[in-house]
């Protein structure tokens, strides 16, 4: 199996015909972007769930204290 560019050299490939500053850095920037968007979702989404999990923990505090005084 062989796998042709039309690069002559590895060099030639990260210089992309002297636009290899500006594609690497849109990569670069798009990489990092995506990177934090899914460490802020994925620390967003704990959060939610921890705040959930202390509503329905007070939720049934008060159920048993209600059904206590009755």
């Amino acid at each position: 199996m062989e796998f042709s560019l039309q690069f002559s050299s590895i060099s030639e490939f990260f210089n992309m015909g002297g636009y290899g500053i500006y594609v690497w850095l849109s990569y670069g920037t798009a990489i990092i972007s995506l990177g934090g968007i899914t460490i802020a979702s994925v620390r967003k989404r704990k959060a939610v769930l921890k705040q959930i999990a202390s509503k329905q923990a007070r939720e049934e505090r008060l159920r048993q204290h209600r059904s206590q005084n009755q």
